[in-house]
């Protein structure tokens, strides 16, 4: 499944969910990653956030498709952080 996943935490916790997220997804602009993943990856992601951040204050966003084909990228200004293919 490919996976964006998009959110807004308090300062303190930005870190520590941004460097857990660059273990599964690719980052793409502040607070936005994206990527493929195992169905199992997506439950550790999904539970781990849970542990991270604080769910009456902070807000995570998972956007879930069943592959990239489905997805329409259109970029109005700089590519922050292209995703380039690396064979």
């Amino acid at each position: 499944m490919y996976l964006l996943v998009v959110y807004d935490v308090d300062a303190r916790r930005v870190n520590k969910v941004n460097k857990f997220l660059k273990m599964f997804l690719h980052w793409r602009q502040n607070s936005v990653f994206e990527g493929e993943v195992s169905r199992s990856q997506f439950n550790v992601i999904k539970n781990e956030l849970k542990k991270l951040i604080n769910e009456k204050t902070d807000s995570v966003l998972i956007y879930k498709f069943p592959n990239k084909k489905y997805i329409s990228l259109h970029i109005i200004g700089q590519d922050k952080n292209p995703i380039d293919l690396i064979l």
